[in-house]
């Protein structure tokens, strides 16, 4: 018994007549995202309209509001200035969107089990997900904004 492969009809040089439906549109037809979508199927899929991307990201104003808890032990020097580097960064960057919740391990001890607090200081981002810890004093501006999804990776 002999199997036959069905033979490959090239569409190329078919055109579609006027007043007929076709899928293809003129470039000027399609809405952005959609010339953004061709281009990258075009290009094997692989590309990324990186100028579309960055339009979208200008048009869209970041107004995702943070919420974020600092674990610190006491008034230690280095809880202090996790605090204080916090503090300035969150007015630097998050300006009248975020609420930090300052938890003294010394004096709040359940709270540190629930959220699995195992060094001082600890700084959790709960809001916006994905939650996020960044450990140590704040001291690394760009691993703090990293860590609160402010910089893009």
């Amino acid at each position: 018994m002999e199997s036959r492969m069905p033979e490959k009809k090239d569409f190329s040089d078919e055109r579609v007549p006027d007043g007929e439906a076709s899928d293809e549109r003129a470039a000027h037809e399609l809405p952005r995202e959609e010339i953004g979508a061709l281009a990258d199927l075009e290009d094997g899929g692989d590309s990324i309209d990186v100028a579309l991307e960055f339009e979208r990201a200008i048009a869209q104003p970041d107004d995702r509001h943070y919420c974020l808890r600092l674990y610190i032990a006491g008034s230690t020097s280095r809880s202090m200035s996790a605090l204080q580097r916090l503090k300035e960064i969150c007015e630097t960057y998050l300006q009248g969107r975020y609420e930090l919740e300052v938890i003294d391990v010394y004096q709040t001890s359940p709270t540190v089990l629930t959220d699995n607090v195992v060094a001082i200081p600890t700084l959790i981002k709960q809001l916006p997900l994905p939650l996020r810890r960044v450990i140590g004093d704040l001291s690394d501006t760009e691993k703090v904004l990293l860590g609160l999804d402010l910089v893009p990776k």
